[in-house]
């Protein structure tokens, strides 16, 4: 038998593809996605690049719960 995968060329498509096609993605799905990033990218990870990405996201964010997603993050990364 034969499975629909969806092939994507390289990861960084993958990834956005896949989070287009969630109906919802979970804080530590959000999270271990922008410390993959940061990891990529070279930067150092803690908690003040952590909270620039959510930034540029929420500034990019079209979609209301999205933006509300992400500032929910910023909110627990306060607390700690």
């Amino acid at each position: 038998m034969r499975q629909n995968v969806k092939k994507y060329p390289d990861s960084e498509s993958g990834i956005s593809a896949c989070l287009s096609e969630a109906t919802a993605t979970t804080q530590q799905e959000t999270l271990g996605l922008i410390v993959v990033d940061i990891l990529r990218a070279g930067k150092i990870l803690n908690r003040k690049s952590i909270c620039a990405s959510l930034l540029r996201r929420i500034e990019t964010a079209a979609d209301p719960e999205e933006k509300r997603h992400y500032h929910t993050l910023i909110g627990l990364l306060s607390e700690a």
